[in-house]
C-alpha cells in the first residue's frame, strides 16, 4: 500500500512550519463515515465557507472571466460578487422553486456565469446539484432526470431545447437561467458588502455538514451506462489544500535534490488558468468550487465552441495565464503550434492535467518547446474527486510513465483477482482510499457495493503496477487484450507510437480473431504532411516491444474520438473497428 511520502523526507524544520501544529497544512487521522483516514486538521466545515473565506481575503480579485468571440467585452466577476449573487439567487431558489436542504436540483448548459452562481446558491442552501452532460441527447438527458428526479432544472436555451416532448421534463419546472436572473431582487448596496455577503452565505444553511452530499456528477459513460457519483462537500473541500501541499513539498523537495537549501517561494503573482472543464465533470467544478476560491485563482474561460490551441494561447497572452492544465493531448497541442514563439509566455509558470499518464515523448518536447515550467500530472477520477495519485518535477523526468507516489490525503494499493496485494512490479487492478472519496452512486446499491467496501476502499476497474514506490497505469481492466494468452496493456503500445517522430496520435484496442481470442489494432494520426505507412509503424513498434505485442493491423484516421472532458471514446474505436479484416 502507498501512502504520501514526501512529508518524510522534507528537513524537520521546514516539516514543522508545514505539517505541523497549528500549521496551514496540519494533518491528522481521524474517523471518515466510520473509518480512519487522513486529513487537514484546519479544514473549512463545507463548500460555502471555502467561498466565504475567499470572499473576505480577495474580495476584488477577479474570480470568473468570460469572454466572448473576437473583440466582444467580457463578463468579470469578482469573489465578492459571486458571493453577493448566490445570496440573491438561493433567495429565488427558495421562494419561488421550494428548494431545500437534501432536494437535487439539475443543471444542463455551457459553463457560463449563471451557470457558477446558481451551482453556488443551490448547494449553499444545502440542496444536491445534478450535473446532467451538456453533450448528452434528449433521452440520454430523460435517463439522469429520471434517476436523480431533480425539483428543478436549470439551462440554457440549447441544451433545453433537447429536453422539447420529454415526459420527464414535465415532472419539475425546466427554467432558463436568463429567466432565473431576470427575477432577482435589486441588489441592495448595503447587504453586498463582502462582510454581509460572506455572513449571509453561511447563513443560508447553517446546520450543513461535512459530510452532506452536494453533486452527483455522472460517470462518463464510455464503459457503459452513466452512473452518478455522489460527492460530499468533505471530498471537494479536501481538493484543493491536498493539491497545493503536495505541489509546496515537491517544488521543496527537488530545491534539495539540486543542492540548494529549501526556501519559502518568493511572493508570485496571483494565478490564472483557462478552465476548459465543463461543470458536469470533475475537471470544472474541482477548480471551480475549491480550487479558485482557495487559492484566489482567476478562471479563464474561452468563449462558447471547441477546444482551440489558438484561442488558448491568445487568452494566455491577453489574461496572464500562469498555469496551462489540460490532458496530454491538449498539451501536446499547445507546445507544438506553429507559432508558439509568436506568444509572450513569460507568465506561463507551470502545466499540469491528468486523463492519462503523460508518455515519455510528450514530456520531452515539452521540455524542449517551454523549458523552466513545472509539470505535473496525476491519476484520479470522479469517484475520487480527482484525487489519487500525484506526479511532479525530478520525479516525473525521472520516472516517465508513471503517474506518481499517492497524494498527501490518499491511499493506493493494488490487488489481484483474490483481492491480495501481488508482489512489487506485479499488475493488479488500482483501488483508492481518501476523504474526497465519493458516498456511492445515487440509486444504486448493487453498482456502489461492486466498487466500495466497508473499509472504504473504492475498486477502480483500472489495472496497474506499484514498483519501487510509484503506480504506473497498465490499462483500464476493460481495455485489456488478451492475444493467445497473452496479457498485452494498449498504453504500453500506445507509448511507443506517442514517441514516434510522423506520428500526432495514436489509440490501440483488440479486436476478435477466431483463434486467437483478439489481435492487435493501432490507429493512428499522420502529423500534417507525414506519409508513414502501416508497415512503417509496425516495425517502429517492433524495435521496442515484443512480437506478440506489435499491431496486426493498421488503421489511419483524422483524427480520435474524445468526449466532452478529453478522454479518448475507445468504444468508438471498438464499434467502427469491430472486425478487422
Amino acid at each position: 500500500m502507498l501512502r504520501w511520502p514526501d512529508g518524510d523526507l522534507l528537513p524537520a524544520p521546514v516539516r514543522e512550519r508545514l505539517l505541523g501544529p497549528g500549521a496551514p497544512f496540519e494533518l491528522t487521522r481521524e474517523q471518515v463515515r466510520g473509518v480512519e483516514m487522513t486529513v487537514f486538521a484546519r479544514r473549512a466545515p463545507h463548500l460555502p465557507a471555502v467561498l466565504a473565506g475567499a470572499c473576505a481575503r480577495f474580495p476584488d480579485r477577479p474570480y470568473l472571466i468570460f469572454t466572448g468571440p473576437g473583440d466582444a467585452e467580457a463578463t468579470t466577476l469578482t469573489f465578492a460578487d459571486v458571493t453577493a449573487l448566490a445570496v440573491r439567487v438561493a433567495a429565488v431558489l427558495r421562494a419561488e422553486y421550494g428548494v431545500k436542504k437534501g432536494d437535487r436540483v439539475g443543471f444542463v448548459g455551457a459553463n457560463s456565469a449563471e451557470y457558477a452562481v446558481t451551482l453556488w446558491a443551490a448547494l449553499s442552501i444545502g440542496a444536491i446539484t445534478v450535473g446532467l452532460n451538456g453533450w448528452w441527447t434528449g433521452p440520454e438527458l430523460a435517463h439522469g432526470l429520471r434517476m436523480t428526479e431533480p425539483v428543478v432544472v436549470f439551462g440554457d436555451d440549447r441544451r433545453l431545447a433537447r429536453l422539447d416532448g420529454l415526459q420527464e421534463a414535465s415532472d419539475q419546472p425546466v427554467v432558463r437561467f436568463a429567466d432565473l436572473f431576470a427575477a432577482l431582487a435589486p441588489a441592495e448596496p448595503a447587504a453586498d458588502t463582502p462582510q454581509t455577503a460572506a455572513a449571509a452565505l453561511l447563513a443560508l444553511c447553517p446546520e450543513l455538514a461535512e459530510d452532506d452530499p452536494v453533486a452527483i456528477l455522472f460517470t462518463s459513460g464510455t464503459t457503459g451506462r452513466p452512473k452518478g457519483a455522489l460527492l460530499p462537500h468533505r471530498a471537494l473541500v479536501n481538493f484543493s489544500p491536498d493539491a497545493a501541499l503536495r505541489g509546496a513539498a515537491s517544488a521543496l523537495i527537488d530545491q534539495l535534490a539540486a543542492g540548494s537549501a529549501p526556501a519559502a517561494p518568493a511572493p508570485a503573482t496571483p494565478p490564472v488558468t483557462i478552465l476548459a472543464g465543463p461543470f458536469f465533470h470533475i475537471s470544472g467544478i474541482g477548480p471551480l468550487l475549491t480550487n479558485a476560491p482557495f487559492t484566489g485563482m482567476t478562471l479563464v474561460f474561452a468563449p462558447p465552441g471547441k477546444w482551440d490551441p489558438t484561442v488558448h494561447l491568445d487568452l494566455t497572452v491577453r489574461y496572464g495565464v500562469t498555469n496551462w492544465s489540460g490532458v496530454p493531448t491538449q498539451l501536446l497541442r499547445l507546445v507544438e503550434h506553429p507559432r508558439l514563439a509568436d506568444y509572450d509566455l513569460s507568465r506561463l509558470r507551470g502545466l499540469g492535467g491528468g486523463g492519462a499518464a503523460l508518455a515519455p515523448e510528450v514530456l520531452r518536447i515539452i521540455d524542449r518547446n517551454l523549458p523552466g515550467r513545472g509539470i505535473g500530472g496525476g491519476y484520479g477520477m470522479t469517484e475520487t474527486t480527482g484525487i489519487g495519485a500525484t506526479i511532479g518535477g525530478r520525479r516525473l523526468r525521472g520516472a516517465p510513465g508513471s503517474v506518481g507516489v499517492a497524494s498527501p490525503t490518499a491511499e493506493l494499493k493494488v490487488v489481484g483477482p483474490d483481492g491480495v496485494e501481488p508482489a512489487d512490479g506485479e499488475v493488479g487492478e488500482i483501488c483508492v482510499r481518501g476523504p474526497s472519496g465519493f458516498l456511492g452512486y445515487w440509486a444504486d446499491e448493487r453498482a456502489t457495493a461492486a466498487v466500495l467496501d466497508a473499509d472504504g476502499w473504492y475498486r477502480t476497474g483500472d489495472y496497474g503496477r506499484i514498483q519501487d514506490g510509484l503506480l504506473y497505469l497498465e490499462s483500464r481492466l476493460r481495455d485489456l487484450i488478451i492475444r493467445g494468452g497473452e496479457n498485452i496493456y494498449p498504453i504500453e503500445i500506445e507509448n511507443r507510437l506517442a514517441a514516434h517522430p510522423d506520428l500526432a496520435d495514436a489509440a490501440v484496442i483488440g479486436v476478435p480473431h477466431r483463434e486467437l481470442g483478439q489481435e492487435v489494432l493501432a490507429v493512428v494520426v499522420r502529423r500534417d504532411g507525414a506519409a508513414v505507412t502501416a508497415e512503417d509503424v509496425q516495425r517502429w513498434v517492433a524495435a521496442a516491444l515484443a512480437s506478440f505485442k506489435v499491431p496486426t493491423h493498421v488503421r489511419f484516421a483524422t483524427e480520435l474520438p474524445y468526449n466532452a472532458t478529453g478522454k479518448l471514446l475507445k468504444r468508438d474505436l471498438e464499434a467502427r473497428y469491430a472486425t478487422a479484416p
